[in-house]
Protein backbone atom coordinates (compact mmCIF):
# COMPACT_ATOMS: atom_id res chain seq x y z
CA UNK A 1 0.00 0.00 0.00
CA UNK A 2 1.28 3.13 -0.86
CA UNK A 3 0.55 6.28 1.15
CA UNK A 4 0.16 9.39 -0.65
CA UNK A 5 -0.16 12.81 0.70
CA UNK A 6 -1.64 15.89 -1.32
CA UNK A 7 0.06 18.98 -1.35
CA UNK A 8 -1.63 21.98 -2.51
CA UNK A 9 0.43 25.05 -3.22
CA UNK A 10 -2.12 27.93 -2.73
CA UNK A 11 -0.26 30.97 -1.77
CA UNK A 12 0.19 33.09 -5.46
CA UNK A 13 -1.28 35.92 -5.92
CA UNK A 14 -2.13 35.84 -9.57
CA UNK A 15 -1.22 39.54 -10.56
CA UNK A 16 -1.30 38.88 -14.51
CA UNK A 17 -4.93 38.58 -13.86
CA UNK A 18 -5.94 41.43 -12.48
CA UNK A 19 -8.49 42.96 -11.52
CA UNK A 20 -9.98 39.99 -11.40
CA UNK A 21 -7.56 38.76 -9.27
CA UNK A 22 -5.92 40.49 -6.20
CA UNK A 23 -3.77 40.33 -3.62
CA UNK A 24 -6.35 39.64 -1.07
CA UNK A 25 -8.18 37.05 -3.42
CA UNK A 26 -6.40 35.88 -5.57
CA UNK A 27 -6.87 33.71 -9.16
CA UNK A 28 -7.01 30.57 -7.03
CA UNK A 29 -9.98 31.31 -5.28
CA UNK A 30 -11.79 32.45 -8.40
CA UNK A 31 -14.53 30.69 -10.50
CA UNK A 32 -13.57 31.56 -14.04
CA UNK A 33 -15.96 29.16 -15.40
CA UNK A 34 -18.72 26.90 -13.91
CA UNK A 35 -19.40 26.75 -10.01
CA UNK A 36 -16.42 25.99 -8.45
CA UNK A 37 -12.93 28.09 -8.00
CA UNK A 38 -9.53 26.66 -9.21
CA UNK A 39 -8.70 25.68 -5.86
CA UNK A 40 -11.72 23.47 -5.45
CA UNK A 41 -11.17 22.16 -8.93
CA UNK A 42 -7.42 20.84 -8.09
CA UNK A 43 -8.78 19.37 -4.27
CA UNK A 44 -11.41 17.61 -6.30
CA UNK A 45 -9.13 16.37 -9.03
CA UNK A 46 -6.46 14.98 -6.13
CA UNK A 47 -9.28 13.60 -4.43
CA UNK A 48 -9.85 11.49 -7.20
CA UNK A 49 -6.58 9.63 -6.91
CA UNK A 50 -7.25 7.13 -4.73
CA UNK A 51 -6.87 3.28 -5.60
CA UNK A 52 -6.83 -0.16 -3.67
CA UNK A 53 -3.11 0.36 -3.93
CA UNK A 54 -2.94 4.10 -2.92
CA UNK A 55 -3.94 5.23 0.53
CA UNK A 56 -5.04 8.86 -0.27
CA UNK A 57 -4.55 11.02 2.97
CA UNK A 58 -6.71 14.76 3.73
CA UNK A 59 -5.04 17.03 1.38
CA UNK A 60 -1.87 19.27 3.04
CA UNK A 61 -2.89 22.88 1.72
CA UNK A 62 0.55 25.16 2.23
CA UNK A 63 -1.19 28.66 1.65
CA UNK A 64 -1.37 32.45 3.37
CA UNK A 65 -2.23 33.79 6.42
CA UNK A 66 -5.13 36.40 5.00
CA UNK A 67 -6.22 33.49 3.19
CA UNK A 68 -6.91 30.71 5.34
CA UNK A 69 -10.76 31.30 6.20
CA UNK A 70 -11.21 30.95 2.00
CA UNK A 71 -9.43 27.49 2.13
CA UNK A 72 -11.42 25.88 4.60
CA UNK A 73 -14.89 27.88 2.79
CA UNK A 74 -13.61 26.73 -0.03
CA UNK A 75 -12.70 22.93 1.13
CA UNK A 76 -16.13 22.85 3.10
CA UNK A 77 -18.27 23.94 0.06
CA UNK A 78 -16.92 20.87 -2.13
CA UNK A 79 -17.40 18.75 1.46
CA UNK A 80 -13.61 18.12 2.00
CA UNK A 81 -11.79 18.74 5.36
CA UNK A 82 -7.70 19.32 5.05
CA UNK A 83 -5.39 17.38 7.04
CA UNK A 84 -3.85 20.72 7.68
CA UNK A 85 -3.40 23.91 6.64
CA UNK A 86 0.45 25.26 6.66
CA UNK A 87 0.47 29.16 7.02
CA UNK A 88 3.28 30.83 5.77
CA UNK A 89 4.10 34.31 7.30
CA UNK A 90 5.60 35.54 4.09
CA UNK A 91 5.76 34.86 0.24
CA UNK A 92 9.37 32.68 0.23
CA UNK A 93 8.52 30.78 -3.11
CA UNK A 94 7.83 27.63 -3.87
CA UNK A 95 10.71 25.19 -2.63
CA UNK A 96 10.23 26.94 1.55
CA UNK A 97 7.04 26.21 0.53
CA UNK A 98 7.40 22.09 -0.26
CA UNK A 99 9.64 21.95 2.50
CA UNK A 100 7.11 22.39 5.26
CA UNK A 101 4.71 20.29 3.26
CA UNK A 102 7.68 17.50 3.09
CA UNK A 103 8.42 18.18 7.39
CA UNK A 104 4.61 17.97 8.35
CA UNK A 105 4.67 15.00 6.39
CA UNK A 106 7.89 13.03 7.99
CA UNK A 107 6.05 13.64 11.26
CA UNK A 108 5.76 10.54 13.53
CA UNK A 109 8.26 8.52 10.96
CA UNK A 110 5.81 8.27 7.85
CA UNK A 111 7.40 8.93 4.28
CA UNK A 112 4.51 9.45 2.20
CA UNK A 113 4.34 9.99 -1.94
CA UNK A 114 3.69 13.90 -1.90
CA UNK A 115 1.93 14.68 -5.51
CA UNK A 116 2.00 18.56 -5.31
CA UNK A 117 0.29 20.72 -7.16
CA UNK A 118 -0.65 24.67 -7.32
CA UNK A 119 -3.77 25.53 -6.97
CA UNK A 120 -4.54 27.90 -10.12
CA UNK A 121 -4.17 24.90 -12.73
CA UNK A 122 -6.96 23.67 -14.64
CA UNK A 123 -7.11 20.77 -17.23
CA UNK A 124 -9.86 19.23 -19.23
CA UNK A 125 -9.78 16.13 -18.78
CA UNK A 126 -9.98 14.85 -15.12
CA UNK A 127 -9.86 11.14 -16.34
CA UNK A 128 -6.15 11.32 -18.37
CA UNK A 129 -5.02 13.30 -15.47
CA UNK A 130 -5.95 11.08 -12.47
CA UNK A 131 -4.51 7.97 -14.76
CA UNK A 132 -1.11 10.17 -15.66
CA UNK A 133 -0.31 11.18 -11.17
CA UNK A 134 -1.33 7.89 -10.64
CA UNK A 135 1.56 6.61 -12.86
CA UNK A 136 3.99 9.12 -11.46
CA UNK A 137 2.94 8.50 -7.75
CA UNK A 138 4.24 4.13 -8.40
CA UNK A 139 6.99 5.79 -10.21
CA UNK A 140 7.65 8.22 -6.91
CA UNK A 141 7.41 5.41 -4.26
CA UNK A 142 10.40 3.57 -6.09
CA UNK A 143 12.49 6.69 -5.49
CA UNK A 144 12.60 8.56 -7.83
CA UNK A 145 11.23 12.20 -8.67
CA UNK A 146 8.17 12.06 -11.23
CA UNK A 147 7.58 15.37 -12.99
CA UNK A 148 4.62 16.03 -14.95
CA UNK A 149 5.42 17.66 -18.79
CA UNK A 150 2.64 18.77 -20.80
CA UNK A 151 3.47 17.93 -24.87
CA UNK A 152 3.96 21.75 -26.56
CA UNK A 153 0.71 22.28 -29.37
CA UNK A 154 1.99 26.07 -29.66
CA UNK A 155 5.48 27.35 -29.69
CA UNK A 156 4.43 29.10 -26.27
CA UNK A 157 7.03 31.65 -24.53
CA UNK A 158 5.23 31.91 -21.22
CA UNK A 159 5.93 28.65 -19.86
CA UNK A 160 9.33 26.73 -19.24
CA UNK A 161 10.24 23.58 -20.80
CA UNK A 162 12.04 19.93 -20.00
CA UNK A 163 14.27 18.37 -22.51
CA UNK A 164 13.89 14.67 -22.52
CA UNK A 165 15.88 11.73 -23.50
CA UNK A 166 13.68 8.45 -23.97
CA UNK A 167 15.85 5.47 -21.76
CA UNK A 168 14.49 1.63 -20.64
CA UNK A 169 12.44 3.33 -18.17
CA UNK A 170 10.40 5.60 -20.56
CA UNK A 171 11.26 9.47 -20.25
CA UNK A 172 14.30 10.40 -17.98
CA UNK A 173 14.51 14.27 -17.84
CA UNK A 174 17.65 15.65 -19.21
CA UNK A 175 17.28 19.65 -18.85
CA UNK A 176 15.38 22.00 -17.67
CA UNK A 177 15.08 25.41 -19.59
CA UNK A 178 14.10 28.92 -19.41
CA UNK A 179 11.25 30.45 -21.18
CA UNK A 180 12.21 30.77 -24.42
CA UNK A 181 11.94 33.47 -26.96
CA UNK A 182 9.28 32.67 -30.21
CA UNK A 183 12.52 31.26 -32.18
CA UNK A 184 13.63 29.30 -29.93
CA UNK A 185 9.99 27.66 -28.91
CA UNK A 186 9.09 27.22 -32.60
CA UNK A 187 12.93 25.32 -32.52
CA UNK A 188 11.53 23.16 -29.79
CA UNK A 189 8.43 22.45 -30.89
CA UNK A 190 10.20 21.15 -34.74
CA UNK A 191 12.81 18.98 -32.93
CA UNK A 192 10.28 17.21 -30.53
CA UNK A 193 11.37 15.96 -26.93
CA UNK A 194 10.90 19.01 -25.62
CA UNK A 195 7.56 19.55 -22.69
CA UNK A 196 6.24 22.13 -21.35
CA UNK A 197 7.08 22.41 -17.39
CA UNK A 198 3.25 21.91 -15.47
CA UNK A 199 5.21 22.87 -11.91
CA UNK A 200 3.45 19.18 -11.02
CA UNK A 201 5.82 17.23 -8.53
CA UNK A 202 5.40 13.17 -7.26
CA UNK A 203 8.14 12.52 -4.69
CA UNK A 204 8.62 10.87 -1.42
CA UNK A 205 9.03 13.78 1.36
CA UNK A 206 12.40 11.85 2.26
CA UNK A 207 13.72 12.42 -1.38
CA UNK A 208 13.00 16.12 -1.05
CA UNK A 209 14.33 16.70 1.89
CA UNK A 210 17.35 14.53 0.75
CA UNK A 211 17.82 16.38 -2.55
CA UNK A 212 17.40 20.07 -1.07
CA UNK A 213 20.05 19.06 1.94
CA UNK A 214 22.52 18.23 -0.82
CA UNK A 215 21.78 21.23 -3.06
CA UNK A 216 20.66 24.02 -1.38
CA UNK A 217 21.36 23.29 2.68
CA UNK A 218 20.76 26.88 3.29
CA UNK A 219 17.13 26.59 2.47
CA UNK A 220 16.40 23.36 4.50
CA UNK A 221 18.33 24.68 7.96
CA UNK A 222 16.41 27.62 7.59
CA UNK A 223 12.75 26.07 7.15
CA UNK A 224 13.97 23.20 9.96
CA UNK A 225 14.33 25.97 12.27
CA UNK A 226 11.01 27.81 11.41
CA UNK A 227 9.12 24.33 11.80
CA UNK A 228 10.89 23.48 15.02
CA UNK A 229 9.16 27.03 16.06
CA UNK A 230 5.96 26.31 14.63
CA UNK A 231 2.65 27.21 16.69
CA UNK A 232 -0.90 24.37 16.14
CA UNK A 233 -4.59 26.16 16.16
CA UNK A 234 -7.20 23.57 15.31
CA UNK A 235 -6.12 22.86 11.19
CA UNK A 236 -3.67 26.49 10.79
CA UNK A 237 -0.35 25.58 11.38
CA UNK A 238 2.13 28.48 11.71
CA UNK A 239 6.09 27.82 11.36
CA UNK A 240 8.27 30.71 13.26
CA UNK A 241 7.50 33.94 11.45
CA UNK A 242 11.08 35.57 12.49
CA UNK A 243 12.28 32.13 11.44
CA UNK A 244 11.02 32.00 7.76
CA UNK A 245 11.30 35.22 7.04
CA UNK A 246 14.81 34.56 6.83
CA UNK A 247 14.50 31.36 4.78
CA UNK A 248 15.67 31.89 1.23
CA UNK A 249 13.18 32.47 -1.64
CA UNK A 250 14.00 30.03 -4.15
CA UNK A 251 11.74 28.04 -6.32
CA UNK A 252 11.35 23.91 -6.74
CA UNK A 253 12.78 24.13 -10.18
CA UNK A 254 15.86 26.39 -9.18
CA UNK A 255 16.47 25.05 -5.62
CA UNK A 256 16.29 21.61 -6.54
CA UNK A 257 14.98 20.43 -9.87
CA UNK A 258 17.34 22.21 -12.09
CA UNK A 259 20.01 20.50 -10.42
CA UNK A 260 19.05 16.88 -10.55
CA UNK A 261 20.35 16.15 -14.22
CA UNK A 262 23.50 14.84 -14.53
CA UNK A 263 23.58 13.80 -10.99
CA UNK A 264 22.31 9.94 -8.97
CA UNK A 265 18.99 11.49 -8.70
CA UNK A 266 16.65 9.96 -11.00
CA UNK A 267 14.43 12.47 -12.59
CA UNK A 268 11.90 11.03 -14.39
CA UNK A 269 8.85 12.83 -16.72
CA UNK A 270 5.50 11.61 -17.20
CA UNK A 271 3.43 13.24 -20.29
CA UNK A 272 0.21 14.89 -19.40
CA UNK A 273 -2.48 14.92 -22.65
CA UNK A 274 -5.46 16.59 -20.44
CA UNK A 275 -6.13 19.86 -21.76
CA UNK A 276 -3.90 21.54 -18.67
CA UNK A 277 -3.41 25.12 -18.53
CA UNK A 278 -1.99 27.31 -15.61
CA UNK A 279 -3.89 30.02 -16.48
CA UNK A 280 -1.23 32.54 -16.24
CA UNK A 281 -2.64 35.31 -17.88
CA UNK A 282 -5.27 36.52 -19.77
CA UNK A 283 -4.30 35.16 -23.38
CA UNK A 284 -4.33 31.51 -21.54
CA UNK A 285 -7.65 32.10 -20.74
CA UNK A 286 -9.03 32.63 -23.88
CA UNK A 287 -7.03 29.61 -25.04
CA UNK A 288 -8.92 27.30 -22.72
CA UNK A 289 -12.63 29.04 -22.87
CA UNK A 290 -15.56 28.07 -25.32
CA UNK A 291 -15.63 30.64 -28.06
CA UNK A 292 -17.90 31.28 -30.87
CA UNK A 293 -17.36 30.88 -34.56
CA UNK A 294 -15.45 34.18 -34.48
CA UNK A 295 -13.07 33.16 -31.60
CA UNK A 296 -14.58 34.99 -29.32
CA UNK A 297 -15.07 34.12 -25.48
CA UNK A 298 -17.58 35.86 -23.28
CA UNK A 299 -18.17 35.53 -19.50
CA UNK A 300 -21.05 37.12 -18.26
CA UNK A 301 -23.20 40.16 -19.34
CA UNK A 302 -21.80 40.76 -22.29
CA UNK A 303 -22.39 41.42 -26.06
CA UNK A 304 -20.05 41.48 -28.97
CA UNK A 305 -20.55 42.70 -32.46
CA UNK A 306 -18.04 42.65 -35.44
CA UNK A 307 -15.80 41.54 -33.41
CA UNK A 308 -12.59 38.53 -33.48
CA UNK A 309 -10.61 36.38 -31.17
CA UNK A 310 -11.40 38.39 -28.26
CA UNK A 311 -12.23 37.59 -24.68
CA UNK A 312 -14.34 39.76 -22.72
CA UNK A 313 -15.23 38.91 -18.96
CA UNK A 314 -17.96 41.04 -17.27
CA UNK A 315 -18.87 40.85 -13.50
CA UNK A 316 -21.22 43.70 -12.22
CA UNK A 317 -22.57 45.22 -15.81
CA UNK A 318 -23.06 44.83 -19.15
CA UNK A 319 -20.25 44.70 -21.63
CA UNK A 320 -20.71 45.78 -25.26
CA UNK A 321 -17.44 45.77 -27.89
CA UNK A 322 -17.33 46.27 -31.18
CA UNK A 323 -14.83 46.16 -33.71
CA UNK A 324 -12.29 44.43 -31.33
CA UNK A 325 -9.65 42.18 -32.63
CA UNK A 326 -7.41 40.07 -30.37
CA UNK A 327 -8.54 42.23 -27.21
CA UNK A 328 -9.27 41.41 -24.04
CA UNK A 329 -11.55 43.13 -21.41
CA UNK A 330 -12.25 42.56 -18.08
CA UNK A 331 -14.78 44.65 -16.19
CA UNK A 332 -15.28 44.43 -12.08
CA UNK A 333 -16.84 46.51 -10.01
CA UNK A 334 -14.34 49.07 -9.74
CA UNK A 335 -11.89 48.54 -12.23
CA UNK A 336 -11.47 47.52 -15.78
CA UNK A 337 -8.60 46.27 -18.42
CA UNK A 338 -8.39 46.34 -21.79
CA UNK A 339 -5.88 44.99 -23.10
CA UNK A 340 -3.85 43.50 -26.60
CA UNK A 341 -4.62 39.50 -25.45
CA UNK A 342 -0.74 38.79 -26.92
CA UNK A 343 0.72 41.46 -24.54
CA UNK A 344 -1.73 40.38 -21.58
CA UNK A 345 1.33 38.67 -19.30
CA UNK A 346 2.11 43.04 -19.18
CA UNK A 347 -0.85 43.50 -17.19
CA UNK A 348 1.87 43.27 -14.28
CA UNK A 349 3.23 46.84 -15.15
CA UNK A 350 -0.15 48.30 -13.79
CA UNK A 351 -0.64 46.51 -10.88
CA UNK A 352 3.15 47.34 -10.00
CA UNK A 353 2.05 51.35 -10.36
CA UNK A 354 -1.42 50.44 -8.51
CA UNK A 355 1.24 49.17 -5.69
CA UNK A 356 3.72 51.82 -6.04
CA UNK A 357 0.76 54.54 -5.82
CA UNK A 358 -0.53 52.76 -2.76
CA UNK A 359 -3.81 52.32 -4.51
CA UNK A 360 -6.25 50.19 -3.12
CA UNK A 361 -7.63 48.28 -6.43
CA UNK A 362 -4.00 46.35 -6.04
CA UNK A 363 -4.66 44.40 -3.06
CA UNK A 364 -8.17 44.16 -2.38
CA UNK A 365 -12.13 44.01 -4.66
CA UNK A 366 -14.89 46.70 -3.64
CA UNK A 367 -16.53 43.00 -2.07
CA UNK A 368 -14.24 41.90 0.39
CA UNK A 369 -14.11 38.80 2.05
CA UNK A 370 -13.61 38.58 5.46
CA UNK A 371 -13.74 35.35 8.23
CA UNK A 372 -16.92 36.20 9.45
CA UNK A 373 -19.05 37.12 5.96
CA UNK A 374 -17.88 39.93 3.09
CA UNK A 375 -18.57 43.52 3.13
CA UNK A 376 -18.87 45.36 -0.13
CA UNK A 377 -18.68 49.17 0.15
CA UNK A 378 -21.51 50.27 -2.45
CA UNK A 379 -20.97 54.10 -2.72
CA UNK A 380 -19.20 56.55 -1.13
CA UNK A 381 -18.10 60.48 -0.77
CA UNK A 382 -17.05 63.14 1.55
CA UNK A 383 -17.53 62.24 4.90
CA UNK A 384 -20.00 59.07 4.34
CA UNK A 385 -19.67 55.33 3.16
CA UNK A 386 -22.44 52.97 2.35
CA UNK A 387 -21.77 48.91 2.88
CA UNK A 388 -23.74 46.05 2.18
CA UNK A 389 -22.70 43.52 5.04
CA UNK A 390 -23.50 39.86 5.32
CA UNK A 391 -22.67 37.95 8.30
CA UNK A 392 -22.86 33.87 7.77
CA UNK A 393 -24.82 31.86 10.09
CA UNK A 394 -23.52 31.53 13.39
CA UNK A 395 -20.18 33.87 12.80
CA UNK A 396 -19.65 37.72 14.23
CA UNK A 397 -17.41 40.11 13.66
CA UNK A 398 -14.98 41.41 16.29
CA UNK A 399 -16.35 43.45 19.63
CA UNK A 400 -14.83 47.26 18.85
CA UNK A 401 -14.97 50.85 18.80
CA UNK A 402 -14.37 53.34 16.36
CA UNK A 403 -12.64 57.12 16.83
CA UNK A 404 -13.61 59.07 13.77
CA UNK A 405 -16.95 57.28 12.75
CA UNK A 406 -20.81 56.95 13.68
CA UNK A 407 -22.56 53.88 12.26
CA UNK A 408 -26.62 53.35 11.03
CA UNK A 409 -26.97 49.48 10.39
CA UNK A 410 -30.75 48.54 8.65
CA UNK A 411 -31.48 44.60 8.54
CA UNK A 412 -31.95 43.44 5.39
CA UNK A 413 -33.05 40.02 5.68
CA UNK A 414 -31.95 37.08 8.61
CA UNK A 415 -31.28 38.21 12.58
CA UNK A 416 -28.99 40.54 13.88
CA UNK A 417 -27.94 40.05 17.09
CA UNK A 418 -26.21 43.48 18.33
CA UNK A 419 -24.02 44.89 21.22
CA UNK A 420 -24.44 48.34 21.77
CA UNK A 421 -22.62 49.58 24.21
CA UNK A 422 -23.47 48.00 27.27
CA UNK A 423 -26.99 46.53 25.84
CA UNK A 424 -27.61 43.80 23.71
CA UNK A 425 -30.64 43.76 21.14
CA UNK A 426 -32.31 41.19 18.14
CA UNK A 427 -33.05 42.87 14.70
CA UNK A 428 -35.05 41.24 12.32
CA UNK A 429 -35.70 42.40 9.18
CA UNK A 430 -36.10 46.33 8.51
CA UNK A 431 -35.47 47.81 11.83
CA UNK A 432 -32.36 49.43 12.45
CA UNK A 433 -30.01 50.39 15.09
CA UNK A 434 -27.64 53.33 15.14
CA UNK A 435 -23.44 53.11 17.11
CA UNK A 436 -22.33 56.63 18.36
CA UNK A 437 -18.85 57.53 17.41
CA UNK A 438 -16.56 55.83 20.48
CA UNK A 439 -19.37 53.37 21.19
CA UNK A 440 -18.02 49.75 21.87
CA UNK A 441 -20.05 47.44 19.56
CA UNK A 442 -20.73 44.06 18.14
CA UNK A 443 -22.88 42.36 15.21
CA UNK A 444 -23.20 38.44 15.25
CA UNK A 445 -25.64 36.16 13.53
CA UNK A 446 -27.57 33.62 15.96
CA UNK A 447 -29.45 32.66 12.99
CA UNK A 448 -28.96 29.86 10.59
CA UNK A 449 -29.71 31.77 7.25
CA UNK A 450 -27.21 34.68 5.82
CA UNK A 451 -27.59 38.02 7.99
CA UNK A 452 -27.49 41.12 5.46
CA UNK A 453 -27.46 44.53 6.33
CA UNK A 454 -26.57 47.90 5.30
CA UNK A 455 -24.33 49.97 7.52
CA UNK A 456 -23.93 53.65 6.80
CA UNK A 457 -20.64 55.27 8.04
CA UNK A 458 -20.80 58.92 8.56
CA UNK A 459 -17.60 60.88 10.34
CA UNK A 460 -14.23 62.89 9.60
CA UNK A 461 -12.35 59.28 8.93
CA UNK A 462 -13.84 56.02 7.39
CA UNK A 463 -10.26 53.87 6.79
CA UNK A 464 -10.81 50.44 7.82
CA UNK A 465 -7.69 50.72 9.79
CA UNK A 466 -9.99 52.82 12.42
CA UNK A 467 -10.77 49.65 14.35
CA UNK A 468 -9.75 49.31 17.54
CA UNK A 469 -10.44 45.02 18.41
CA UNK A 470 -10.97 43.99 22.07
CA UNK A 471 -12.30 40.28 21.49
CA UNK A 472 -12.24 38.70 18.03
CA UNK A 473 -13.14 34.95 17.02
CA UNK A 474 -10.56 34.55 14.51
CA UNK A 475 -7.28 36.07 15.96
CA UNK A 476 -6.62 39.02 14.56
CA UNK A 477 -5.08 41.68 16.40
Amino acid sequence: MIQVQPVIMAGGSGTRLWPLSRAGYPKQFLVLSGNESLFQLAARRLAALAEPDLALAPPCIVGNEEHRFLVLDQLREIRQEPGSVLLEPCGRNTAPALTLAALAALEDGADPVLVVTPADQTVTDPAAFTAALQRAVRIAAEGAIAILGIAPDRPETGYGYIRTTDDAAGLAVAQFVEKPDLETAQRYLAEGGYYWNSGMFVLRASVWMQALERFRPDIAAATRAAWAQRRSDAKFVRPGKAEFAAVPAESVDYAVMERCPGTDIPLRMVALDAGWSDLGAWEAVWQVATKDDDGNACVGDALIADSRNTLVHATSRLVGVVGLHDVVVVETADAVLVSDRARSQEVKQIVSRLGAEQRGEQALHRKVHRPWGWYDSIDSGERFQVKHIMVKPGASLSLQMHHHRAEHWVVVSGTAEIVNGDKTILLTENQSTYIPLGQTHRLANPGKVPLEIIEVQSGSYLGEDDIVRFEDTYGRT
